[in-house]
């Protein structure tokens, strides 16, 4: 008499069994926490885990950024190691690649001489053999950018933590949750700006603290990752026989 109501019983644990591992999806399972052995910020709202981001952002000493945006019809492909006091790393536009270098307020660009001539290519340019000369000696030399040139604030940005991460973590719309993913191996959740991410998508980790650790910007306008939060790097001033120091203007065959 008890035979049946114990193999209807074992029908049914594997039913549910099964129901359970078929509604299953990415990080969560049937009866468990998503945010169990978290950071906590996945239970927040959309808005409170941007402002948890760019709060931890903010207050890190350190950061890796990679990626490309496109700014004010420009597109830059960016490798930088940005902390407070400075940072080193490289630039790709369109028509070149440099190197920068900032200690404090003093900032040194490395580049190869098509960096320093190009301009020669643009129509109605002035471009004398003195000019070739002074870009082929600039090559691979650190070029010291003077407080007074115009350049000093542009290249300058680059190697600015604060300002860097203001003008690149920023999302347009109503906010969202979105999807949980797995990013160099830390979990992390998705907010998503305006209609169906339209506005930009960014990635926090859910280990640890949330770190921004990926940023889709708004309109395609780019996609970047952030890594090695926190961990420190060497910053060195260049060698003095590498140096080149101009005074108050950079060579005028530099864009």
């Amino acid at each position: 008499m008890t035979a049946f109501p114990r193999a209807a019983r074992a029908r049914r644990a594997v039913l549910a069994g099964a129901v359970c591992a078929g509604l299953a999806a990415g990080l969560t399972g049937c009866g468990e926490d998503p945010d169990e052995g978290t950071n906590g910020v996945g239970k927040l709202s959309a808005a409170e885990i941007e402002g948890k981001a760019r709060t931890t952002a903010k207050a890190a000493t350190a950061v890796r950024l990679t990626g490309t945006f496109v700014s004010r019809g420009g597109t830059y492909k960016l490798n930088m190691r940005l902390k407070k006091d400075g940072g080193a790393g490289s630039v790709t536009t369109k028509d070149s690649t440099f190197e920068l270098l900032r200690i404090a307020d003093e900032l040194f660009m490395k580049a190869g001489a098509d960096f320093w001539r190009h301009d020669a290519t643009k129509p109605g340019a002035r471009f004398e053999q003195q000019d070739a000369d002074a870009a082929d000696k600039l090559e691979d030399k650190y070029v010291k950018v003077p407080k007074g040139d115009p350049a000093y604030d542009q290249f300058r940005g680059f190697t600015d933590k604060d300002v860097l991460l203001d003008g690149l973590l920023g999302l347009n719309g109503t906010l969202g949750k979105g999807d949980r993913e797995k990013i160099a191996g830390l979990r992390t959740i998705k907010v998503v700006g305006g209609e169906d991410g339209q506005g930009g998508a960014l990635d926090v980790s859910l280990e640890k603290k949330p770190y921004p650790l990926r940023l889709a910007r708004a309109g395609g306008a780019g996609v970047v990752q952030l890594a090695d939060w926190d961990k420190d790097f060497p910053l060195t001033p260049p060698p003095k026989d590498l140096t080149v120091d101009y005074g108050r203007k950079l060579p005028r065959t530099s864009d």
